[in-house]
């Protein structure tokens, strides 16, 4: 279910204003998905999926990276787009959510800062990032990764290639098992450019959204 569209002023940024009364009556352990989501696709439903039914989580936002104006990406869909289609993707998906908090800091925005803001916009709830292994293997080259660690937590889901033992040397992580779905955006993106069909790979909203779209 997707974030309301109005927007308040905290702390010198801008954040979406989701159903205050809802929100401030329960405090929730919020695991975030960030990614540019271009698409979405079964694979990241899959592990959202499984952080939720493990427990490692009450909540899922996944949230959805803006365009970085320093980083031109000509394969990169327009925000409002990829937006749009993790909306769709989740509809009918319990304890999701999908969030364009990052389109309203400044860019690029460090995790550690986007973790930051979340925690100020949102005092009552516990925000931990969701990571794959490969990116748990190289997270020591984040900006301040200790801190996001230490403060935040990690909750890690297996990827391809990279293995992931319970005793790794991080505190503070969360392992979960979800299947190895081969699936890349950038496969999609390639099946789509040449004609070819995508189903299996996109939810069915999603997929007739892209092929309405491109």
């Amino acid at each position: 279910m997707p974030f309301g569209r109005q927007r308040i002023k905290s702390e010198g940024f801008w954040l979406n204003k989701i159903s205050l009364r809802k929100i401030n009556n329960s405090a929730m352990r919020i695991a975030i998905f960030s990614g540019s989501f271009n698409p979405i696709h079964n694979g990241h439903l899959a592990i959202a999926r499984e952080v939720l039914k493990q427990g490692a989580a009450d909540e899922l936002w996944f949230l959805v990276s803006p365009q970085n104006p320093l980083k031109k990406n000509s394969d990169l869909m327009d925000e409002k787009l990829r937006m749009k289609m993790v909306e769709l993707a989740i509809e009918d998906e319990p304890g999701m959510k999908a969030s364009d908090f990052e389109f309203h800091l400044p860019r690029p925005s460090y995790t550690i800062r986007t973790l930051e803001k979340l925690r100020i916009a949102y005092p009552q709830h516990q925000f931990t990032l969701l990571i794959g292994g490969d990116n748990l293997s190289i997270i020591h080259k984040w900006v301040e990764y200790k801190r996001i660690i230490s403060e935040f937590g990690l909750i890690v889901y297996p990827r391809p290639g990279y293995i992931n033992e319970e005793d790794s040397l991080f505190s503070n992580t969360t392992f979960v098992t979800a299947p190895l779905i081969d699936i890349s955006a950038t496969e999609i993106r390639e099946k789509l450019n040449k004609g070819e069909t995508i189903s299996g790979m996109v939810p069915e909203k999603v997929g007739k959204f892209l092929i309405s779209t491109i």
